[in-house]
């Protein structure tokens, strides 16, 4: 991680993210949850995980990206961070460097996500999971919060029926 200090505002954006996540797997799909964040710290977008509808690739970064390109300036966009409950798979960090997003911020990272997988005996991913910065070198980062990533291996526990996974 190339920077893992969060301030209060980060983690209460974060806070968001999870309540996203919650919501994605109450409607039937994988919990993950994203907020884009303009300069001033204003949310100007939010999404949650949609490919229980039938798409793989709709992740919400990748949701989010796509907006920021159509409604923000480039520059508007390199002052933005975009918050998440899990960090970018290798398909949404190459989507959110190619379009220029500034500052990522996750809860848990794909390492804690990919290690409570195989703890529990469930396959990982279709493609290789790589930190983002080994995806989009020059896209400043920070995360996990620990404390919230336990909340999201509680939703990802939920989502694979293992038990203990009250929330």
């Amino acid at each position: 991680m190339e920077n893992s200090i969060l301030t209060e505002q980060d983690r209460e954006h974060l806070r968001h993210c999870v309540a996203l996540a919650r919501e994605a797997l109450a409607a039937g799909d994988e919990p993950f949850g994203s907020v884009l964040v303009d300069a001033s710290g204003a949310v100007v977008r939010a999404d949650r995980n949609r490919i229980a509808e039938g798409d793989p690739t709709a992740h919400p970064e990748l949701a989010l990206v796509r907006w920021a390109i159509a409604h923000m300036s480039p520059q508007v966009r390199a002052r933005s961070t975009v918050y998440t409950s899990g960090e970018h798979c290798p398909m949404c960090a190459a989507a959110h460097a190619w379009a220029g997003l500034g500052r990522i911020v996750y809860a848990s990272s794909s390492a804690q996500l990919g290690h409570w997988l195989d703890s529990w005996g469930i396959p990982g991913p279709p493609v290789q999971v790589l930190p983002i910065t080994t995806v989009a070198p020059s896209v400043p980062v920070a995360g996990p919060d620990e404390r919230l990533a336990e909340e999201v291996r509680l939703l990802h526990a939920r989502l694979h029926g293992i038990g203990g996974a009250e929330l």
